[in-house]
């Protein structure tokens, strides 16, 4: 079990399991809306029983080796989570994700959370690209993808459904190199973001 500290505000990465169930289900109720206004995350979960199983399906694709699912905790309460949804070690490409119910958003949690998981990825599992898929109208998510210094690569138009809507999904990315030579530059100007 691991607790990263994403700061001096209470902010906490920890492994999100299907032990989690109730906590899980409990922050999706509060934040379903807000969540599902642009992805379809935690749809079918409306029980202990349906969390349990989505749950159990990250710690199925963490044993795997083929993703991982990592909860957002600010002050004992979990507010949201970031994931690897697709990892792929033997091509060196993974897609990070997130969500965050309303409460929690604006702090930055999310961009805090991903840097962990990116420079995990890249340091230590030896991932060569990143990629960040968000609704061209999910502006808060272009945002994170922005503050990580991620590259727009384009749009796939209207190629995913939602809420009975085809929306067009942006494509972005960092190449393990620009992360490294981002992370460089931050560290050499002082800006590099603080764990604590």
């Amino acid at each position: 079990m691991y607790a990263i500290s994403l700061g001096d505000d209470g902010a906490e990465l920890r492994p999100l399991e299907p032990w989690h169930a109730d906590e899980f289900l409990a922050h999706l109720d509060r934040g379903r809306e807000f969540v599902q206004q642009y992805i379809s995350f935690g749809s079918r979960v409306t029980d202990a029983g349906s969390a349990r199983e989505l749950l159990q399906s990250f710690a199925d694709k963490k044993a795997a080796d083929t993703g991982s699912l990592h909860g957002v905790w600010l002050d004992g309460r979990l507010v949201g989570g970031v994931l690897f949804r697709v990892f792929d070690a033997e091509h060196g490409v993974c897609e990070v994700g997130c969500w965050l119910e309303p409460a929690a958003a604006g702090r930055g949690l999310i961009t805090r959370a991903i840097r962990v998981l990116i420079d995990w990825a890249v340091d230590v599992r030896g991932i060569h690209r990143v990629e960040w898929h968000a609704a061209t109208a999910n502006v808060p998510s272009l945002n994170v993808a922005r503050r990580l210094g991620m590259s727009r690569e384009g749009v796939l138009r209207e190629n995913w459904p939602h809420r009975g809507v085809r929306q067009d999904t942006e494509v972005w990315s960092v190449l393990a190199r620009e992360w490294r030579a981002a992370r460089a530059a931050a560290a050499e100007q002082g800006d590099l973001p603080t764990r604590a």
